[in-house]
């Protein structure tokens, strides 16, 4: 079967990845966390750029057939860029789920969870122009609930107060919809939803991007047994660690580092 590749600057791309093995659990997956450079949210795009596309030459190298940037600051910074570069292989990024939100929004007020690099980037400038006159889109960077998800601080006082610091002014302004512009935030969408209680539900694109998985597949048969492979350029016991929390499984890692020219 086709193998899929999924890339993430740490953690938070195991929210996408946990999809891909519920829509697709016959399919081989390598997740490749960059934990020396994270997070990649407080980043330029072209520092993004050049350990992405590094990572994805390695992917590459490994076989995957299909690669996920499982992270928003990634798409941001490289998705266009990967298409032009290699155009042989189909990648699969994450926009801001902006639309769902704005098309069933009853208060006519939107709230996004996010990053700095995304905010920043022409991607989610554009879905702000094109949706943002159909609502009222709040945007909110959260840099601490990414510290958080990658320390596996999911549940509990500390993670309670974090997210309660970003969204209470998103739900003062009105917000019923809570789109979670970055792969680590679904950790959290318990808290979230406590904080919010019915005033607001969390969007999280997860599912759909395994949907577009599915529908960009390279379409072989190949025998075999499907495989997990876990890999980050930083300590892989820590990793595993942590992984092992959010996915509730076992996760077995290994350190891999690659060169960013």
């Amino acid at each position: 079967m086709p193998k899929i590749g999924v890339l993430d600057s740490g953690v938070g791309g195991l929210s996408v990845l946990r999809e891909i093995h519920r829509i697709l659990p016959q399919h081989s997956t390598i997740y490749y966390a960059d934990q020396a450079h994270v997070p990649y949210g407080t980043r330029p795009h072209v520092e993004i750029d050049s350990f992405v596309d590094s990572i994805t030459r390695f992917l590459i190298g490994q076989g995957a057939d299909v690669i996920v940037l499982a992270c928003h600051a990634a798409s941001a910074a490289s998705l266009r860029l990967l298409r032009e570069r290699y155009p042989h292989v189909p990648f699969v990024g994450l926009e801001p789920a902006i639309k769902p939100a704005v098309l069933n929004t009853q208060s006519g007020v939107v709230g996004v969870l996010t990053t700095q690099a995304t905010a920043d980037g022409a991607l989610y400038q554009r879905l702000l122009h094109r949706y943002g006159r159909m609502a009222r889109v709040i945007t909110r960077p959260a840099p601490e609930l990414v510290t958080l998800v990658e320390a596996g601080t999911i549940a509990g006082s500390a993670a309670h107060s974090a997210v309660s610091q970003y969204l209470e002014p998103l739900l003062q302004a009105g917000a019923d919809q809570i789109v979670l512009a970055c792969t680590h935030f679904p950790f959290l969408a318990d808290v979230i939803r406590d904080v919010a209680g019915s005033t607001a539900l969390p969007v999280d694109p997860g599912a759909a991007v395994a949907r577009q998985v599915r529908r960009v597949l390279p379409d072989r048969r190949d025998a075999g047994r499907p495989s997990q492979r876990y890999l980050t350029s930083a300590d892989a016991g820590d990793f595993a660690r942590i992984a092992s929390g959010l996915m509730g499984a076992e996760v077995i890692a290994e350190t891999v580092c690659y060169r960013a020219d």
